[in-house]
């Protein structure tokens, strides 16, 4: 049995109804009634008697809450002795872009839960560094996207995302369903300032496309990309369901490989802070995005 498992199950022992539990939780009630469903299973017992109005608890569930409360009020404790003797501890996260605006409340909440003492600094990285600051040792873990150089960084994906144009809404392609990247020859790309990473460069900046005319601005933000196209009809690249400033609207590509989310850290750094905001970002992403794609 986790403790995040018990955790779950003693929220919903004392609100006696998995809604007000998985609020209390901060998480969505499909992941909590799964996991509690899964506690059952590996008891070999029922915890709880569900009804349409609320759950009530069995024998097994009410020794299990008394005993859980006891457990997780120990590991409090544990934890806090430990951090007391470690003294401070800081955790420096870098971020590009929009790649911690979904769920990045969540994340801090449920990780300030977890590290009460610990100290989290935030740098949040231009476009020319997609490893948001990891590389040259800025950070310790990040909140980014790919592709960029992976060598030395070690990832796991959050999401993907289908990537589409940004156009002006009256330019005559805005109005198709889906565009390839052939259709976007001979349009001025914008571009990253010399020294940006070339994978990344070349993923987000079209140097695939035939034709292409590389004379558009350089830019180093994301509103500067979406401002550059609004003033000069620049192309510009953006993961789809993102929100855009008037006069603008992205197309579907149809044959542009999805960008990821990202967590990110240096893979011969890993230190017990970095393995557990990990962890908490999985899980706050799992609850705030079931049906993800990975």
């Amino acid at each position: 049995m986790e403790l995040r498992t018990l955790r779950y199950f003693v929220a919903v022992a004392e609100e006696l109804h998995f809604g007000r539990a998985a609020a209390r939780l901060r998480m969505t009630q499909p992941p909590l009634s799964r996991a509690i469903k899964q506690l059952e299973a590996e008891l070999g017992c029922a915890l709880l008697l569900r009804s349409p109005t609320g759950v009530a608890l069995t024998p097994a569930g009410v020794l299990l809450h008394e005993e859980a409360r006891a457990l997780l009020a120990q590991a409090d404790r544990v934890r806090a002795r430990v951090t007391a003797l470690a003294g401070p501890v800081t955790l420096t996260v870098g971020t590009l872009a929009d790649s911690v605006v979904q769920f990045g409340t969540r994340l801090a909440a449920a990780y300030r839960e977890q590290h009460p003492a610990a100290r989290i600094l935030v740098r949040e990285s231009d476009l020319t560094d997609p490893t948001a600051g990891l590389r040259v040792g800025l950070v310790d873990v990040a909140l980014t996207r790919t592709p960029f150089d992976d060598t030395g960084i070690a990832t796991r994906t959050l999401r993907s995302e289908q990537v589409g144009v940004v156009l002006r809404t009256d330019d005559p392609l805005a109005r198709s369903a889906g565009l390839r990247l052939a259709d976007l020859a001979e349009r001025r790309w914008f571009r990253f300032p010399d020294g940006t990473d070339p994978v990344w460069e070349a993923y987000w900046t079209g140097s695939a496309v035939e034709g292409r005319r590389s004379d558009g601005p350089v830019v180093r933000t994301a509103r500067e990309c979406l401002q550059s196209v609004l003033w000069n009809s620049t192309v510009g690249l953006m993961p789809l369901g993102h929100d855009l400033p008037e006069g603008l609207t992205v197309v579907p590509l149809t044959d542009m490989p999805p960008s990821r989310l990202v967590i990110a850290w240096r893979a011969a750094d890993t230190t017990p802070l970095i393995r557990s905001f990990v962890r908490i970002a999985e899980a706050v992403h799992r609850t705030t995005d079931p049906a993800r794609v990975e």
